[in-house]
């Protein structure tokens, strides 16, 4: 079963987020410079402005938010005003004018990642690094570098395998690694899957209970699961083009929050840029706070 969230469009639809202490889901929109909650109980919707562009946030044990953004890794304040309160935590030197943030989420010990992009993505510019932060050590060095579109981040039940992606046509690769849960260092770099085979380029993901890997088959219209040792064991057919992430959440585990992207849409791209609620009869794994 698919349901659509009433009454909302996404220019960029990213980062779905589910918070099982308020019940409630979180969301981005990049372009649109917003952040998102909506309480699937109530139906209760409202939203925050921020003055940077939001590409990806996760839970703190603080309560507040941990987002990638335009200039660098945020804390951001949500309350009654209009507004997000945005206090910067860190900036690579390599984020220079005309890139920012992408994707990104907690491993399971409660570490913040996130890659950055060029803006112009759609030319070829493998640009893009992906860093790791902590309170205690700040923002890494890259720890993978030659990326053009960073997506895909996830991390297995047992946090042993680090996945991630690259949605740029020239490239459509999700990938894994050996991950050190100790260090939070990513080792041994393997193609995971070849997306040019399936349906649609790889963009956001989620992994379920079972260690399967779902990913976003965006220009493709559907959700692919992918088995640990990559191979295709199901598709879900969506109700448009572009799908960019998805995240398990709701009360039992086992709702896909689904985001999509409208800006560029073409007149057949119906349902662009709204938010979908799937349910696929699996349950996911829920998203670890980051340790502030």
């Amino acid at each position: 079963m698919i349901e659509t969230v009433p009454d909302i469009t996404c220019a960029v639809g990213e980062s779905p987020l589910w918070d099982a202490r308020e019940g409630a889901w979180y969301w981005v929109d990049i372009l649109g410079r917003r952040i998102w909650r909506f309480d699937p109980a109530s139906g209760a919707q409202r939203s925050w402005l921020t003055a940077e562009m939001p590409a990806c946030i996760a839970l703190t044990d603080s309560g507040a938010l941990i987002a990638g953004m335009g200039s660098g890794v945020f804390q951001l304040t949500l309350d009654e005003g209009e507004h997000a309160h945005a206090a910067l935590l860190a900036a690579p030197p390599e984020l220079t004018p005309g890139m920012r943030f992408n994707d990104g989420r907690c491993d399971r010990q409660g570490r913040f990642w996130s890659g950055t992009m060029r803006l112009d993505s759609p030319e070829l510019h493998a640009e893009g690094r992906l860093y790791r932060y902590t309170r205690e050590q700040g923002i890494s060095a890259p720890l993978v570098s030659n990326l053009v579109v960073q997506n895909g981040l996830g991390f297995s039940p047992n946090g042993r395998t680090m996945y991630l992606s690259d949605s740029h046509v020239s490239r459509q690769q999700i990938w894994a690694f050996d991950y050190d849960t100790d260090s939070g260092t990513p080792t041994n770099r393997r193609v995971f899957v070849d997306m040019t085979a399936h349906r649609g380029r790889p963009d956001g993901a989620a992994v379920d209970v079972d260690g399967c890997y779902w990913i976003c088959g965006n220009d493709g219209g559907c959700l692919l699961r992918f088995t640990p040792e990559g191979k295709l064991d199901r598709t879900i057919d969506l109700p448009l083009l572009k799908p960019s992430m998805c995240s398990f959440g709701g009360a039992g585990m086992d709702t896909l929050l689904v985001t999509s992207i409208a800006a560029g849409r073409k007149p057949e791209d119906t349902g662009s840029g709204t938010v979908l609620l799937v349910y696929p009869g699996v349950q996911g794994m829920p998203e670890t706070a980051f340790r502030a």
